[in-house]
């Protein structure tokens, strides 16, 4: 979310400050209740067209105010916005949940970063970037989480199928575009550091 711009309610449409809090509790409630990142769309939607996408933004950045000094943050990715357990809490959650693996190979993580740092790339390109063989599972874990997909070929013999990453990588990790990588120093470290502080499934 932006939160460079000030966005101003139309109080023609906009609720009544006495109404204001239940809306937001509203909005809580439907983001709470989710399994995935809510877009603005379909938020407006919720509530029946009674806002436009500005106004709901701006209520988005009010709920954000209300979680200040709270476990649980509000944020915006790619898919859209949901809660996640503030960073300094992890620790805390993992000792908790010992047993909860992680998702997330050193040999995965990088592959991903190879693809999100170079994509649109080859399964060639991938093996010669990484310099080992491709280990076709990681792939295919990468393609059932949807965090990956073909988009279009390169015209070389055989025409190989480019890999990008998409909207569910981003939302995985509390990212809103690509240009909230880190910087590519070490892509796999960057990764893990992104990965730590991901919320867990």
């Amino acid at each position: 979310m932006n939160n460079d711009v000030n966005y101003e309610l139309n109080l023609d449409t906009a609720p009544q400050q006495e109404d204001i809090h239940e809306v937001l509790m509203q909005l809580e409630a439907i983001i709470f209740a989710s399994d995935a990142a809510v877009s603005v769309a379909r938020l407006k939607e919720a509530f029946q067209d009674r806002y436009t996408k500005i106004e709901i933004r701006q209520l988005l950045q009010q709920l954000t105010l209300l979680q200040h000094g709270r476990s649980i943050e509000l944020i915006e990715t790619a898919q859209g916005f949901r809660f996640q357990v503030r960073a300094k809490y992890r620790n805390i959650i993992v000792q908790t949940w010992p047993e909860r693996p992680s998702r997330l190979s050193p040999s995965l993580l990088e592959t991903l970063a190879v693809i999100a740092y170079h994509q649109p790339v080859t399964r060639a390109d991938i093996e010669q970037i990484r310099g080992v063989t491709n280990n076709s599972q990681i792939l295919r874990t990468l393609f059932d989480w949807n965090w990956i997909k073909e988009s279009g070929f390169r015209e070389l013999p055989g025409r190989p199928a480019l890999l990008v990453t998409t909207p569910h990588f981003l939302n995985a990790f509390g990212l809103h575009s690509l240009g909230q990588l880190p910087p590519l120093q070490d892509a796999k470290e960057a990764f893990m550091a992104l990965d730590a502080n991901a919320p867990k499934s």
